[in-house]
């Protein structure tokens, strides 16, 4: 009787100690970088709208006030040992805010002058060879030492490109030239495992 109980004890003890394994914090690098390629298309929706008037001044700069305090909890996550329901809480805060850029964008009812085809933008291109990046480590096309490079690389081209847009400052042509310079030398090694 006394084993059976024994027994039972530490069955229980062993369920609530892997059970409480399972909720630890750790790093969630997919999370990261998915936050990461929000931010940056949520920064070039807001410059485009305050560069095409699509956004009021007021909207830009509630929108950006926003943006930085999603942008300070994402700083004190990054790199950080966390549940990852923080994350998801980061992610979902960054979904509501493009949303609601989304409406601001589609209230005004104007006629617009056409557009002219343009190359993609930074941001886009930064997001387009993320997934890339991303489809190659699944499918394995890409060589371990290779993606790590590339996704270092990348994640040096989103920060650098994150700072140069941050608080709505305009970037220079130079700066632009830069990062997009750097975004086609990426592009160019990654074509080699395509």
């Amino acid at each position: 009787m006394k084993n059976a109980r024994l027994l039972t004890v530490l069955i229980v003890f062993a369920v609530a100690l892997f059970s409480g394994c399972a909720t630890m914090p750790q790093t969630w690098p997919d999370y990261e970088r998915s936050a990461e390629n929000k931010l940056v298309v949520i920064q070039e929706k807001i410059g485009d709208g305050l560069k095409t008037n699509a956004l009021s001044p007021d909207q830009t700069q509630m929108f950006l006030t926003t943006l930085k305090g999603v942008q300070t909890d994402y700083e004190v996550l990054r790199g950080k040992r966390v549940y990852r329901d923080e994350w998801d809480r980061l992610n979902v805060r960054l979904d509501a805010l493009g949303e609601e850029i989304n409406r601001a964008y589609a209230r005004p009812a104007r006629i617009e002058e056409p557009r002219r085809i343009e190359a993609p933008r930074n941001g886009d291109r930064i997001v387009t060879l993320q997934r890339r990046i991303d489809d190659g480590r699944i499918s394995r096309r890409l060589p371990q030492t290779e993606e790590r490079e590339y996704q270092a690389r990348l994640d040096s081209i989103r920060r650098e490109y994150l700072r140069m847009t941050e608080g709505g400052r305009y970037s220079t042509n130079q700066e632009r030239a830069d990062i997009s310079r750097r975004l086609d030398s990426l592009e160019t090694d990654l074509n080699r495992f395509q």
